[in-house]
């Protein structure tokens, strides 16, 4: 699978949320990896298809919306299955990698401080995604 996609659309989510030098990392694993990660942080004993693990709270004590980022800073982790993408992106006719792309913005969402745990909060962060994902297609 090539990465190249991802990488934009970390990119562009970064820059949209006025974040562009803050760092991220993001492994791509398998659902077994997922599957223990998602079993002993969230205590769900499933795979999922992302994860995020936030740092900045912990850096800054401020949610991420109130605080200025600092250069180079390392917002945390985005976990990926690549199985669970394949079977979703399959599911809705996309890409491996434009799936991929699509969990990366939604991880990097999450570690910036949005929350899909309402209606409103999933509909604020759809509408995030979509901006992000139709900035990297412009551009491609």
């Amino acid at each position: 699978m090539r990465t190249s996609r991802l990488r934009r659309a970390a990119q562009s989510a970064l820059r949209h949320e006025g974040a562009s030098s803050a760092e991220v990392s993001i492994l791509l694993t398998d659902d077994a990896h997922i599957h223990r990660l998602n079993r002993d942080y969230r205590s769900k004993d499933s795979p999922t298809d992302v994860l995020s693990f936030a740092l900045r709270d912990a850096v800054s004590g401020a949610p991420s919306s109130q605080a200025p980022f600092l250069s180079n800073e390392l917002l945390g982790d985005v976990v990926i299955s690549v199985e669970t993408a394949l079977r979703q992106a399959e599911a809705r006719g996309a890409s491996l990698e434009e799936e991929v792309a699509h969990l990366g913005v939604h991880g990097i969402l999450h570690l910036l401080g949005y929350t899909d745990d309402t209606d409103e909060g999933a509909a604020e962060m759809r509408v995030r995604e979509e901006l992000v994902l139709a900035a990297i297609d412009a551009n491609n």
